[in-house]
């Protein structure tokens, strides 16, 4: 198809979407990486995955918040792709840069549109250009 061949998926999330994805990823012939904190060795996600690196957040980040680690992780794991589930990076469009600048594919939309969407007020006014039917409103920001 001309893109760049996956291999292997590092999945920056836990618990069963993790599980659901590694498995997404076996049924495509890919190798599930998984992330994990301390105390979380032994978790489903964990057991799920081909292969598995801790995270060692910076002081005051949680493990699947801390973008650096997870990136450093998935070039350590030899991974093309870093898929981030839901929460956590999965609306982060920072993360999405940062996959892109260390040459990772990031599996969902691109950095602008992750921007474009998050901004509700943004978003609802690119629908209505596009035509898209959107529910009445004024289309404005509540006071509180």
């Amino acid at each position: 198809m001309g893109g760049p061949a996956i291999s292997r998926v590092l999945i920056a999330n836990r618990g069963e979407i993790a599980v659901r994805i590694a498995r997404a990823c076996r049924e495509l012939g890919l190798s599930p990486v998984a992330i994990y904190g301390e105390g979380e060795e032994r978790a489903v996600h964990v057991r799920a995955a081909d292969d598995a690196y801790r995270i060692a957040p910076a002081p005051g980040r949680l493990p699947y918040l801390d973008i650096e680690a997870i990136v450093a992780a998935a070039r350590e794991a030899g991974a093309q792709a870093i898929h981030p589930g839901y929460g956590f990076l999965a609306e982060n469009a920072d993360f999405a840069e940062a996959c892109a600048a260390a040459g990772l594919i990031f599996v969902g939309p691109p950095a602008a549109a992750i921007r474009a969407m998050g901004d509700k007020i943004g978003a609802r006014r690119l629908a209505a250009e596009a035509g898209v039917p959107i529910v009445a409103g004024e289309g404005r920001r509540a006071r509180h």
